[in-house]
């Protein structure tokens, strides 16, 4: 079997005397999709914010891509290929697409000199990549607050794929877009896990979970209540991880999957 991509190995995290994590112990691939699911408060967010650097572990260790991992800080974590997209995106409404591609990354040239942007360039950079991964944009030029939630998403996506990301976590991208968007969406998570890019999604919709994800992890008061490949598991059985009905998997996550 190929390297995991990222490991977690017994990570906890405390507030004083209140364990948020106990102990989250699982891995993910490298062009694997996981659907991170459990309840509000059960751990999912704060783990998400160890992984892309927004908070400290207080106990255990990460390994990525082979090597012992910690961001101490977001950038750190983008600086390694990982980003997190939540649903208000990153974006700068304000400015067209192609600036939003080029953020802190401009090309430009000089002209008696003097450097300035080279526009078009950059445009026809951005033209390719959204071509490539099949995503339509009326005008690249057109700011982005004129622009659906679903091309939003797929601006950020894209551009993470096109300045070499690695790892992908989606904190309920979808949860303001529609059935068509949605459906548009979960297309380009599988694009992008299609070009070996590791992807974590929570989500609270199960029916997404079950479309895109090759497996569910379920986080239960801080632990694992459940790992399992999404092919062997139904939507009830899932529920019951997630209640405490039964806990289906615990622990089995292995670091050496």
């Amino acid at each position: 079997m190929s390297e995991p991509l990222l490991v977690l190995d017994d990570v906890t995290k405390n507030y004083g005397a209140i364990q948020a994590l106990k102990g989250i112990s699982f891995s993910i691939g490298r062009g694997e999709v996981v659907a991170l699911l459990g309840d509000n408060g059960a751990g999912k967010s704060t783990l998400v914010k160890i992984i892309s650097g927004g908070l400290e572990p207080t106990s255990g260790r990460m390994l990525f891509e082979g090597k012992e991992f910690l961001a101490r800080s977001p950038s750190e974590a983008k600086d390694a290929g990982i980003e997190t997209v939540y649903q208000d995106l990153s974006l700068c409404t304000n400015v067209d697409v192609v600036a939003n591609f080029f953020m802190g990354r401009e090309i430009t040239r000089k002209v008696l000199g003097v450097p300035v942007l080279d526009e078009r360039a950059m445009e026809g950079v951005v033209a390719k990549a959204l071509a490539d991964a099949g995503t339509r944009i009326p005008s690249l030029r057109a700011n982005v607050e004129h622009l659906s939630g679903g091309q939003r998403q797929a601006i950020e996506l894209n551009r993470f794929v096109h300045w070499g990301g690695k790892l992908v976590l989606l904190d309920e991208p979808f949860a303001a877009l529609g059935v068509e968007q949605t459906r548009r969406g979960l297309d380009m998570i599988r694009k992008v896990a299609s070009q070996g890019i590791g992807v974590v999604i929570i989500t609270h919709i199960m029916q997404q979970a079950f479309q895109v994800a090759d497996r569910i992890v379920v986080i239960r008061q801080g632990v694992v209540a459940g790992d399992v490949a999404t092919s062997q598991t139904s939507p009830d059985a899932v529920i019951n991880m997630i209640t405490g009905e039964t806990l289906a998997g615990a622990g089995a996550a292995s670091v050496a999957r």
